[in-house]
Order: C-alpha cells, then sequence, then structure tokens
C-alpha cells in the first residue's frame, strides 16, 4: 500500500473573505476553525503517514500560540508558506518524511470532505501518478469585459472545476518543481504537472466539497458539515476536551 503525505495550503491572504478577525483557515466553523475540519479528514487514515499544515509567515505565532497543543497532539507538522501557492507547496513538500509515496494537496479551506471522495482521488492518484477531485461545469458562463458588459458566452463542453485533494506521486511532483518555468505561477498543482506532459485523471467530485471563500461560505459549509459523515478519531482534536483552546 502506498503511503500519503497530506499538504494542508493555509498560506493565502484571504482578500476576498473581508474578516477584520480572521483568515479564512482560522475562522470558527461548527465549533472549531476551518482548517481544523480539513485536517481531521486524514488524520486517521491508514495510508497517511503525515500531515503538513502551511501557514503565512506574518501568522506563525498566531497560529503557534492558538494551535501548538493541536499540532502536538495529532501529530502535524508546520511550516511557513511563500509568496505564491506554489512556493507554499513546495515548502510543505519539503517538510515531508523520507519514505513517503504519494502526496495530496488540498485546501484548507475546503472542510466540508467525505470519505469515499478522498478513497477514489487516492487510489487514482496512486493509480495514474496524477489525479484531482473536479467536477464538471453546470452553470452558463460569461466572458465580461472591463466595462462590465458580456464579451462573449463560453462553451462549457468539456469544461471540470478543479477541487482538491489533488494527489501525485511525489517523484511526479519534485519533477514538475524541479522545471517550474519563471513566469506567472500556477494556479493549482495538476498545472504545474501537466506543464512537464503528466497526464492528471479528474475523479469527479461533488458541489459539496465547497471552497470557503466570503463569510456567507461559512453558514452554507455549517450545513454541509452535517449532512456528511463524521470523522472517526479516536480522542478529541487536542488534550482538551471541550475544544476551547483555539478560541
Amino acid at each position: 500500500m502506498p503511503t500519503f503525505g497530506v499538504i494542508l495550503a493555509a498560506a493565502g491572504q484571504s482578500n476576498r473573505f473581508q474578516d477584520a478577525n480572521y483568515k479564512k483557515p482560522f475562522a470558527p466553523l461548527a465549533g472549531r476553525p476551518v482548517w481544523l475540519h480539513s485536517a481531521e479528514k486524514f488524520l486517521e487514515r491508514s495510508d497517511v503517514r503525515q500531515v503538513v499544515v502551511v501557514v503565512a509567515p506574518e501568522d506563525r505565532e498566531s497560529f503557534v500560540e492558538k494551535f501548538s497543543a493541536n499540532l502536538a497532539f495529532m501529530g502535524i507538522t508546520m511550516t511557513e508558506g511563500g509568496a505564491h501557492r506554489a512556493d507554499s507547496v513546495r515548502r510543505g513538500l519539503e517538510k515531508l518524511d523520507a519514505g513517503i509515496d504519494m502526496v495530496a494537496i488540498h485546501d484548507a479551506a475546503r472542510p466540508c470532505l467525505a470519505t469515499p471522495w478522498i478513497d477514489a482521488v487516492f487510489s487514482t492518484g496512486a493509480r495514474t501518478g496524477a489525479a484531482i477531485l473536479a467536477i464538471p461545469v453546470v452553470g452558463t458562463l460569461k466572458r465580461v469585459g472591463a466595462d462590465g458588459t458580456i464579451i462573449e458566452t463560453v462553451d462549457r463542453t468539456g469544461l471540470w472545476e478543479a477541487q482538491t485533494p489533488q494527489v501525485f506521486s511525489r517523484q511526479v511532483l519534485e519533477r514538475a518543481f524541479a522545471a517550474a518555468q519563471a513566469g506567472a505561477p500556477p494556479t493549482d498543482e495538476a498545472q504545474l504537472v501537466e506543464s512537464i506532459g503528466q497526464k492528471v485523471t479528474v475523479v469527479r467530485g461533488s458541489a459539496m466539497n465547497l471552497k470557503i471563500t466570503s463569510r456567507e461560505d461559512l453558514a452554507l459549509a455549517e450545513q454541509t458539515l452535517k449532512a456528511l459523515p463524521k470523522p472517526r478519531l479516536s480522542g478529541p482534536s487536542h488534550p482538551f476536551a471541550d475544544d476551547g483552546l483555539w478560541r
């Protein structure tokens, strides 16, 4: 059985979240921070050997202050991110233990995961070397100009919206980073891997696997969590059973 390392990307600036107190991965959701919901989905898997959370340098001190007990009790590694997502994922990759075969990158602000989706993308990634969760685009897409008027209606045939986890052979991901060119950074890891000619297999995800972008998304995520199977942790998420330390 291949072993997996999981990189939780939590180093973004959350500009669209517009909350003076929280960045979106650290906002409270159903009794615990968003990122912790995401982490819990991987911690009890027998195929996951390590979880690394990547935070922005300016958040490191407050993150350690609030969550050091969680990190220690749950065995999570923390590292600082870089200027772009690709920089942050690269730093997370560097923290993974030797011997880990597969790497899964997951948005820390995407807390509504279900085990069958993880199973599907993990198994496909292990078989093909590169796989992502995604859903087909169903809405009508409009390309809009700077003046706010429609330029064209975009044909949605064959268009899918990428989600996470995105799963890659460690060798494939390291090769993609080594070959990365200067210029506009990739918007996700699949784009980076595509650039070296590696085919990436799409595994159908779910609209329930939503990414929190605005504060309004928190209410939707809370209702979605109620509809998903609860993670089966063998104990509380840190030594204090009421999960109150992070507040």
